[in-house]
């Protein structure tokens, strides 16, 4: 059964330095206050896993936060470039990061199949694309059947997955509704979870297109209004679409961020 617990002590017991750490969300739902605690509790040496990292990424990244980054997209969605992504890979500010390139379809099958318990995924959606020659875990193979020439890909199982949900009962079931994009997936896959969510009910209540994360499969529950803010969270509040602008100049300036970085986690200038 998934323990309730505070974001704080949640992050403490499940986000380890060096870890593999998954914060998945799909233009909503996006876990943006799991990764701030992330940064204030100065963790380093993660590799960030995400389909679409988007300015949340960049924080954790300008934070120093991130050795590596597997991923299929990258950018700050209707703005522009994450700028300190950008500079982690060209300048090594603060750190150095290293990327693992994959596309959409590579990285959700990479999900299920570690959700799924195998090994590696099968898929022909590399064709045609230059990623195989500078992905070093995209590697061709034969169908034993047709001598078709496919793609295989390795599970991702991170060590800890974290998602945001609008609500989990106080046995730990989780109920996400909207736009799921890979959230069940990958924390079926990961050794370790953690769901926020808006809030915690009595018994949740059947809601067109819900999916339930059952709390056997999930390791922690937080109660976290407003945790996927600036993502929007569907029934409970919209994008925010200024910040998304706002943290175009934040992010571009080294200064700027820093003066964000130390705002955040409590730091006098």
């Amino acid at each position: 059964m998934a323990e309730l617990l505070s974001l704080k002590e949640a992050v403490a017991r499940l986000v380890r330095d060096g870890d593999t750490v998954a914060l998945e969300g799909f233009t909503h739902l996006i876990p943006v206050a799991a990764g701030h605690e992330i940064i204030r509790q100065r963790r380093t040496g993660l590799t960030l896993v995400r389909m679409t990292p988007d300015i949340v990424y960049d924080q954790l990244i300008g934070a120093g936060c991130a050795s590596k980054l597997i991923f299929s997209w990258g950018g700050n969605p209707g703005v522009g470039s994450l700028h300190r992504f950008r500079d982690a890979v060209q300048h090594s500010w603060p750190v150095p990061l290293e990327i693992e390139e994959h596309s959409h379809a590579g990285m959700a099958n990479r999900y299920v199949a570690g959700a799924s318990g195998l090994p590696f995924a099968v898929l022909r959606g590399y064709t045609g694309t230059d990623l195989p020659a500078h992905t070093d875990t995209i590697k061709p193979i034969t169908c034993p059947f047709t001598g078709e020439r496919l793609a295989a890909v390795p599970a991702l199982n991170p060590d800890v997955t974290i998602v945001h949900a609008q609500r989990a009962d106080r046995d730990g079931n989780v109920q996400i509704q909207g736009i799921t994009g890979v959230q069940k997936e990958a924390v079926l896959a990961a050794k370790r979870s953690l769901v926020t969510v808006e809030e915690v009910v009595d018994v949740l209540e059947p809601r067109p297109g819900a999916i339930v994360l059952p709390s056997w499969a999930v390791t922690a529950v937080a109660e976290v209004p407003g945790g996927a803010k600036p993502s929007y969270a569907a029934g409970y509040y919209e994008r925010d679409n200024d910040a998304y602008q706002a943290w175009d100049a934040i992010g571009r300036d080294r200064e700027s961020f820093t003066r964000w970085l130390d705002e955040l986690t409590g730091v006098k200038a």
